[in-house]
């Protein structure tokens, strides 16, 4: 697979990194529908969430888990988890901070800055 989530696993596209390990990677999303907005990817290159090896699918969502719990602590704020599958052709989970003012399919506009400051406050 060639995508943008291959080549950020690879290291060749920049990202905010949130937590890492040997099977699975989250970061900030670059056009989040809310402050905090994480994606969570396995770093088994498949499609579909239900295509993944058993192990892999499992480490996937023990990191979904802990990065939720994380959010909610640092933002003091329910986690949306969706997993859509149609943006990128890489199995990947978005969780978002549930702010009051979450409207579909809107994206925030951030500055460097305030990207980094996010990451800082969720990174394990």
């Amino acid at each position: 697979m060639d995508n943008v989530f291959s080549k950020i696993i690879r290291g060749e596209i920049p990202c905010y990194k949130i937590y890492e390990d040997e099977k699975t990677l989250a970061f900030l999303d670059i056009a989040p529908e809310s402050r905090g907005h994480t994606l969570v990817i396995p770093k088994a290159e498949v499609d579909k969430v239900y295509e993944l090896p058993d192990e892999d699918y499992r480490a996937l969502f023990e990191t979904v888990r802990k990065v939720a719990a994380r959010m909610e602590k640092v933002f003091g704020q329910r986690t949306l988890m969706k997993v859509v599958g149609t943006d990128v052709p890489h199995a990947h989970v978005h969780l978002m901070p549930l702010d009051p003012t979450w409207e579909y399919g809107r994206t925030l506009e951030l500055s460097e800055e305030e990207f980094r400051e996010i990451q800082e406050k969720l990174r394990f």
